[in-house]
């Protein structure tokens, strides 16, 4: 008889978890189609919304992408580089791994605060125009990869979407602590 798996252990998402693609995607290879990651998105933020409401929805697709965007940037992203050399290189990760065009339209060095779009985005690009702003995962991804690189936690909030007509993804990111003084 087939046995379930034990799904109430602890969280263990690591880098670690994605396991070894090149391994076991030998023929297939390691890309897949965007509707194959919107189908997988987009219905279980739909039974999440069934479940806890909108509102919890967003903030557990949030949270995800916060541990991903940490992830992403402790595994792949060089952490050591001067800050204007790092978002360089984050924008050639981005478009080597179709994530998106990233853009840094403003940077303040001196508070953190920074402004980025992303075109051609996984999550919306192509979405029928609802009014409503729909990449809380990429607000967590951005705001994980900020905090990995910083040392600090981010917000990032989502300004501009392509779900609201906007044609590409605007967001705007502060660091936590100046927001609460």
């Amino acid at each position: 008889m087939f046995k379930l798996p034990n799904i109430e252990k602890e969280s263990g998402f690591s880098w670690q978890s994605i396991g070894n693609i090149e391994e076991g995607r030998k023929n297939m290879g390691p890309n897949m189609p965007v509707f194959a990651y919107r189908l997988f998105g987009f219905a279980l933020k739909d039974e999440l919304v069934k479940q806890y409401g909108n509102e919890k929805a967003v903030e557990i697709f949030r949270n995800a992408g916060k541990s991903a965007g940490f992830e992403l940037a402790n595994n792949v992203l060089d952490l050591n580089l001067p800050v204007y050399e790092f978002l360089a290189h984050l924008q050639d990760v981005f478009k080597k791994n179709s994530l998106g065009i990233l853009r840094i339209e403003e940077f303040n060095s001196s508070t953190g605060d920074i402004i980025l779009t992303v075109a051609e985005d996984a999550d919306c690009s192509g979405l029928p125009v609802t009014g409503e702003t729909v990449c809380s995962y990429d607000e967590g991804v951005l705001s994980g990869i900020l905090e990995a690189y910083t040392k600090k936690e981010y917000i990032v909030v989502e300004v501009d979407c392509w779900a609201t007509g906007a044609r590409i993804c605007r967001f705007e990111g502060y660091i936590k602590e100046k927001i609460e003084e």
